[in-house]
């Protein structure tokens, strides 16, 4: 049976091989390839996760996705995910630009971020889990309230404007997407948002929480949102070597993380296995098959994290769309 999953890319736009040729010319490529969209990160003062490296290179990834949408006309523009350091009325101009400059093809994925730092530097001096819940909410709130062009008037601990209207409005409205891999990120998804987004996530983890979000939507009386998966992914001509060219050793240590403890076995993970879902790979054909479980398991939305593999980014887009794409939509 043809798949009907949507396919996506993480860019290269952060890390020892960030640029925007790579970005640019892979992006041509997914999009000839019949991918459906393409993603950024995003960082105010990037600071690499541990088991990624170094290289603290980050091409800012709102204007990443402006350069894509005058160059690529098909594709989606996707953010995985806007970290709410922004100011909301930037952060909806933005995004509304993007809208009216991309022909409408625009998903907002937002979550809390990972690092203090950001916020601090951005001039939020309260920025614990429960801050940053809080502006993501109104980071929400107040840019759909933009978008739909009404004259905005605001007031809390964080933010103080009065009669803010926007144009141009979006060309259709923009969903909004929660990432996050925990309860409370379904939770969150559930309440306010039109789909939620975890990035890296276990497949037995993502069954427990898909099935968790199904009842939060219900709960809600809200229909069931999009669910997407961003994994990381390695393809080569067998396991061993594709797993040669990722830091599994660093992933299952992230994935046994104190802050992983709803995950499924959390503290027990010891090898690919215990973390497949999280990490893709081998040949075309183990990630033709382990995509496919994800969509039986609820995915609509994958966007392939290629991380690890950014030094042979071109090869590895072509191991996708000649191979694994094909042979999902087959």
């Amino acid at each position: 049976m043809a798949t009907n999953l949507k396919f996506g890319l993480l860019l290269p736009h952060f890390g020892e091989y960030a640029s925007i040729e790579r970005v640019l010319e892979g992006s041509k490529k997914a999009e000839a390839y019949g991918f459906d969209s393409v993603w950024v990160r995003d960082h105010l003062v990037f600071e690499p996760h541990g088991m990624e490296g170094e290289d603290n290179s980050h091409i800012e990834g709102l204007l990443t996705l402006s350069a894509i949408a005058a160059t690529c006309k098909k594709l989606t523009l996707g953010t995985g995910t806007v970290i709410p350091h922004r100011n909301p009325i930037h952060l909806a101009q933005s995004m509304a630009a993007l809208s009216v400059i991309s022909g409408g093809k625009v998903i907002m994925g937002m979550g809390l971020g990972t690092f203090p730092h950001e916020f601090e530097s951005a001039g939020f001096k309260g920025n614990t889990l429960q801050d940053r819940g809080e502006l993501a909410r109104i980071n929400a709130e107040i840019c759909r309230r933009l978008w739909k062009g009404e004259k905005v008037t605001y007031k809390d601990r964080f933010f103080d404007f009065h009669d803010v209207a926007l144009k141009p409005t979006p060309v259709k409205p923009i969903p909004i997407w929660y990432g996050g891999g925990t309860p409370a990120s379904a939770r969150r998804a559930a309440e306010y948002c039109d789909g939620w987004m975890p990035g890296r996530i276990p497949m037995l983890t993502f069954i427990k929480m898909v099935n968790y979000l199904r009842e939060q939507y219900k709960e809600k009386g809200r229909p069931m949102g999009t669910v997407g998966a961003i994994p990381i992914v390695s393809i080569d001509k067998d396991l061993d070597t594709a797993l040669s060219k990722v830091n599994t050793p660093g992933l299952i240590k992230e994935g046994n993380n104190p802050s992983k403890k709803t995950w499924v076995n959390y503290g027990n993970f010891k090898t690919y296995e215990d973390i497949r879902g999280l990490l893709l790979a081998g040949k075309p054909e183990d990630i033709v098959k382990d995509t496919k479980e994800y969509e039986k398991n609820g995915l609509n939305h994958i966007v392939y994290d290629l991380r690890f593999r950014y030094k042979d980014w071109y090869e590895q887009v072509d191991y996708l769309g000649k191979e694994v794409l094909p042979a999902l939509r087959a």
